[in-house]
């Protein structure tokens, strides 16, 4: 049985994205489930992903060309994993342990340099820790974290693949 060509799959992995982002909008305006600034992070490097599957799919290089994609979906993914993986790490700290709530995402990047608002959006706060929506037993930034791992690994295989 003959695979897909890489234009098909890099097609495929920013379909899945694009399937992210609508279940994260459905869940934001029809779940009621606001964002924290962890999980705005995580939809900007899903759309970074998806943004980079798109490209490949549309440009289909060969050689040299197909390994840069493949390592810019890799390092995206990466960042993607890094913070959902710390998302996930708020989830399970003890609740003596977990930072206070904080002001909400528009209100730091407004009001703070950008270095000190990063800052404060990466350390997490009270709301990054709830846990509002379970499937299968694991929250939202569990399954992205999974999402991340899994279309890292598909766009550096799809684009590294020799056919």
């Amino acid at each position: 049985m003959k695979l897909p060509g890489k234009r098909q799959l890099n097609l495929l992995g920013f379909a899945v994205c694009l399937g992210l982002i609508a279940f994260a909008l459905y869940a934001q305006y029809q779940l009621f489930l606001d964002p924290c600034p962890l999980c705005v992070f995580q939809r900007m490097a899903v759309i970074g992903v998806g943004l980079f599957f798109l490209l490949a799919a549309l440009h289909n290089p060969g050689g040299w060309g197909s390994r840069v994609y493949a390592l810019l979906i890799g390092v995206v993914a990466a960042a993607g994993s890094a913070v959902a993986g710390r998302h996930v790490w708020l989830q399970h700290l003890p609740r003596d342990q977990v930072p206070s709530c904080g002001p909400g995402f528009d209100y730091i990047m407004d009001s703070f340099p950008l270095a000190e608002a990063l800052g404060m959006i990466f350390r997490g706060s009270g709301e990054c820790a709830d846990i509002k929506w379970l499937f299968m037993g694991l929250s939202m930034p569990a399954w992205t974290l999974t999402c991340f791992v899994v279309l890292g690994l598909f766009g550096i295989w799809t684009n590294m693949r020799r056919l």
